[in-house]
């Protein structure tokens, strides 16, 4: 890979909110990255009400030529946040991680961005990732990683165990760029699936996920889904598969698997939660 000393060739983005217990080890996993080529940090800060935006501040004062803070005067949501913190990005290249996961492995960059360097069939790069509670205790770590390939299929029935945001490095395709200003991004639940989803249906390139453990995800109290009633939770990915269902275009054949997937998965949750009109409206929704 040829680039002169100046350019930006990856930039990492970070969402947080009310992230004071963990913003400092994600921020210390971005900055102990060892690479051969230049990348950028920047920290999306949405008003937090402890003490993540003071955190935040020393990082970036201390590291001025590395670090950006992106941030406002209010608060404006995770879907927005998202989106002014991709509006700066330089990176032919772009990582993610929420404030409170963190990288383990300081050649984590390095490595995707050389695989999709020499890949030029594969549109995102992943890896295997630790999951541990609030508590630091593991409740999942796979002990034997091999090398995967996702594709938009899997993604779409939910394949893709080892895709966690976290873990991801994408291209930074004109495509992907429209995404984060599409209208139906602002109403989706899960914006790194929709994503995921994208990404791999406008390149029509797959997902490769590296043998190897490089990072932890931490599920706690403060997450954003950690604390909602399965019933709710059940809702927002449904309200996701109507979005899923009118954004993309599909074949007989992934219309009819659609199909299979949403009587598995929605049928009986929406007649019993909604009405049976409901359910056969998205039964002729997606055929």
């Amino acid at each position: 890979m040829e680039t002169s000393s100046e350019e930006i060739v990856l930039s990492v983005c970070c969402v947080t909110y009310n992230h004071e217990k963990y913003i400092a080890q994600a921020i210390e996993g971005f900055l102990m990255q060892k690479t051969t080529f230049k990348f950028e940090v920047l920290i999306g800060e949405d008003c937090s009400t402890d003490q993540t935006r003071k955190i935040v501040d020393e990082y970036a004062l201390k590291y001025p030529d590395k670090i950006t803070l992106v941030t406002s005067e209010v608060n404006v949501g995770a879907h927005k946040n998202a989106v002014r913190i991709f509006s700066k990005v330089k990176g032919r290249y772009v990582a993610l991680c929420d404030g409170d996961d963190y990288w383990t492995d300081p050649l984590k960059l390095q490595k995707q961005v050389d695989f999709l360097e020499q890949n030029q069939d594969y549109i995102m790069c992943c890896h295997y990732s630790k999951r541990i509670k609030e508590n630091n205790e593991i409740y999942y770590m796979n002990l034997n990683p091999k090398p995967i390939t996702y594709s938009f299929e899997d993604i779409l029935f939910d394949n893709d165990f080892e895709t966690v945001l976290l873990s991801v490095v994408f291209r930074n395709t004109p495509e992907i760029n429209q995404m984060y200003k599409a209208d139906w991004f602002f109403q989706s639940n899960a914006p790194d699936r929709f994503l995921k989803l994208y990404a791999t249906f406008t390149s029509g390139k797959d997902i490769y996920v590296l043998p190897e453990i490089m990072s932890c995800y931490r599920k706690h109290t403060g997450g954003i889904w950690s604390t909602l009633h399965p019933k709710i939770i059940k809702q927002k990915t449904l309200s996701d598969l109507y979005l899923i269902i009118k954004i993309f275009k599909y074949s007989r054949v992934q219309k009819f698997k659609l199909l299979l997937y949403y009587l598995k998965n929605y049928f009986l949750f929406e007649v019993k939660d909604h009405s049976i009109q409901n359910a056969f409206s998205t039964i002729k929704t997606i055929l």
